[in-house]
């Protein structure tokens, strides 16, 4: 079975440290929440924002937020950024082809320039 999606809203975000509590929407404590719980998001958490995520006990009997994701803030997406990066790549070995092909035939023009 799968857990509920509950929503709040981040109360405090220690960024130098990676984690904050949420203020749940339907009332009760304060939940800690962790950067790691919110995943691959495209910006870090700030206070204020509505978090949507699912509540288990860790092994110290505390609750806290997993599965997390802050609204209105698209995931970065991975094969986006993989492809842009294998773009890159190629343009960087292009470059330094054409780079290579420039300076050889540099130096062929004063080889032929200087013997001839």
């Amino acid at each position: 079975m799968t857990k509920p999606l509950l929503k709040g809203v981040l109360k405090t975000w220690k960024e130098d440290r990676g984690f904050g509590f949420i203020t749940p929407d339907n009332g009760g404590k304060d939940l800690f929440i962790h950067i790691s719980a919110i995943g691959q998001a495209s910006r870090r958490p700030v206070p204020g924002d509505i978090i949507h995520y699912q509540v288990v006990r860790d092994r110290n009997g505390k609750f806290r937020a997993i599965n997390a994701s802050i609204e209105g803030v698209s995931a970065e997406n991975k094969s986006t950024n993989k492809l842009n990066k294998g773009k890159s790549s190629f343009r960087w070995i292009m470059a330094a082809a054409v780079g290579l092909l420039i300076i050889t035939a540099g130096a062929v023009f004063l080889y032929l320039r200087g013997g001839g």
